[in-house]
């Protein structure tokens, strides 16, 4: 060994082993690495950045962003009220779950495509009175499985498509990956939906702030307006869309009070007075087409301005004591006043007549301009921040558009998937699909930076040679085994580092190791690499590997030895079933 190789060695087995520590966030551990490695030599100054230019960091950035408009828009929840309305069985919920979570995954990220899921599969437990952790973890496993079947489903196979265009000239195209990846998509869902109950129910034990205010029920009310589907049907069918988190309190049909009966017709013009949890409401208000109380806010001239906060009245504040009517808040400060919630009081009078007391908590809409002016002249405290989408306008079926625009002209070889996806990111700012201000939010920075970090220092072990020594190793050792060992033998490697290393880093790692791996035994690099892809994918073993495990782990009252249970098994099939799947669909010889 070469003191450029033991250096590059050493500069990344101290990087994994600070990751496997997990004392330290790994965008920092991975940008210390990266200096590390420019200070003794392994990387020029003139490369220490060119990470940050690289096509993995644009796809993976961009397909956030499009992830981010797909969920903002609702579009899921709303086929699923519409398609499955009375879905009530845990296991076809379960299956239903998973076959989404999995299709998602192969055309946004699969971080992305398990957060628009997460509210619908807790939406199914309370329905059915079932712990969440029934659920969750299964489909964190499906999106891990959904994202091998495109190139753009999971950050390995964008790595291991530019890593083979650089050993043969030639990039994985964005279906090359679908044969094998669909075939373990569906063979791994079917376990799941069979085997879940290996993992034991939990719950929740520390739920966070967050997920705190999520418990808190608002009084709102909304009109049935012209144009509205449920116009002419029963009231019962609309508060089916809040699954159970919504009750009616009453009905006011131009001077009259109705009692909230669920046989009631509605017309146009009635307004209901509603109570329920926030996301509950959302989905009532969206899903019927209703107009929530409040004027336009002229002041909110794009769509972005728009918010919806909440916020808690303080002893001190000047609210005390009087209605939104007599403030008149609209007329004085542009700000609507679309929910009161108060502890331990059901309100039953009008939004406009409730006399506002200390400690009421109040969902406003206003500009971004206005509210915060709004706050500090009423001594109101903003709650802690999360999205609030009540009130907030949505675009319906456009991200969906801007999706299928990106993946039809990806598939057709019309431009590179970092273009496609970086117009289709652009496009959903430019159709107001995602407010400009919270793009930046939908961006997951640390893995960003890791990934631009990381590109150089990985790049060291092909640079030195290192990766034709690793290689030459197992070579070695596997010199006598048939391409199907040899094969399994690169996937099982990959799955054993990827628990303990970001499966994108991973297969920075492994991949030009498993092509100098493939060379070295006269084999085609291409089923290699996609053992690379698939190990680097299926983290199935521990919580901390793969950010859609992370996910779940706390919402599901998860412990760190549940992941084994049912992940060691699945990822037994998952080498089985890969290896001949691969030789077949990619001959080694």
């Amino acid at each position: 060994m070469t003191t450029q190789q033991i250096l590059s060695f050493g500069v990344i087995g101290l990087m994994m082993a600070i990751f496997i520590w997990d004392r330290f966030r790994y965008d920092i551990v991975a940008c210390c690495a990266l200096v590390l490695a420019v200070a003794a030599g392994l990387v020029p100054f003139d490369r220490a950045f060119s990470g940050f230019g690289d096509d993995i960091v644009i796809i993976v950035g961009s397909a956030l962003v499009v992830s981010t408009g797909v969920a903002r828009s609702g579009i899921v929840d709303m086929a699923i009220k519409r398609f499955f309305p009375n879905l009530d069985k845990p296991h076809l919920q379960l299956a239903l779950l998973l076959i989404v979570v999995a299709v998602l995954s192969a055309f946004i990220k699969n971080i992305g495509a398990l957060a628009i899921m997460i509210p619908v599969a807790f939406q199914f437990a309370r329905k059915t009175g079932n712990s969440p952790s029934l659920y969750l973890m299964p489909m964190s496993f499906a999106a891990l499985l959904g994202g091998l079947m495109t190139q753009i489903g999971t950050s390995p196979n964008i790595v291991v498509s530019r890593l083979r265009e650089e050993i043969t000239g030639a990039p994985f195209t964005m279906f090359d990956f679908t044969p094998v990846g669909a075939t373990l998509t569906l063979v791994g869902v079917v376990f799941l939906i069979f085997f879940h109950w290996l993992v034991p129910e939990r719950q929740n034990e520390n739920p966070s702030l967050e997920e705190a205010l999520d418990l808190k029920t608002y009084f709102s009310e909304a009109t049935v307006v012209e144009g509205s589907s449920f116009d002419g049907k029963k009231l019962n069918e609309i508060l089916q869309l809040g699954d159970g988190e919504v009750v009616a309190t009453a009905i006011l049909r131009g001077h009259s009070r109705m009692s909230p009966f669920p046989d009631v017709m509605l017309k146009t013009g009635d307004t209901i007075l509603l109570e329920g949890v926030p996301d509950a409401l959302d989905r009532v208000v969206t899903h019927a087409k209703l107009k929530l109380s409040g004027k336009p806010i002229p002041e909110a001239r794009a769509e972005g301005d728009l918010v919806s906060i909440e916020a808690v009245i303080t002893a001190e504040s000047m609210l005390i004591g009087l209605s939104a009517r007599q403030l008149s808040l609209w007329n004085r400060r542009r700000v609507n006043l679309l929910a009161v919630s108060r502890q331990g009081h059901k309100l039953t009078e009008r939004l406009s007549e409730v006399t506002l007391r200390a400690g009421d908590v109040l969902l406003l809409q206003g500009s971004r301009r206005n509210l915060p002016a709004f706050l500090q002249e009423f001594s109101c405290l903003p709650l802690a921040q999360r999205d609030i989408m009540l009130g907030t306008p949505r675009r319906g079926y456009v991200p969906l558009l801007i999706l299928a625009a990106a993946m039809g002209v990806t598939a057709a070889g019309l431009t590179p998937v970092s273009v496609a996806f970086f117009c289709a990111a652009l496009a959903m700012v430019v159709f107001r699909v995602i407010p400009l201000v919270d793009v930046y939010k939908s961006l997951d920075a640390p893995i960003l930076i890791m990934l631009a970090a990381l590109i150089p220092v990985s790049d060291t072990l092909r640079t030195t040679g290192g990766s034709d020594l690793i290689a030459g190793w197992l070579g070695d050792f596997a010199a006598e085994m048939p391409p199907f060992g040899a094969l399994a033998l690169m996937l099982v490697t990959a799955m054993a580092v990827t628990p303990f290393l970001n499966n994108a880093a991973t297969v920075l790692v492994m991949g030009p190791i498993a092509a100098s791996f493939a060379e070295a035994l006269h084999y085609k690099p291409e089923a290699f690499l996609m053992a690379v892809a698939i190990g680097a994918g299926c983290d199935f073993l521990t919580p901390i590997g793969h950010q859609c495990n992370t996910l779940v782990f706390g919402p599901g009252g998860y412990r760190f030895s549940d992941y084994p249970r049912l992940g060691l098994p699945l990822s037994f099939i998952i080498i089985v079933v890969s290896v001949p799947v691969l030789l077949y669909v990619w001959p080694a010889l």
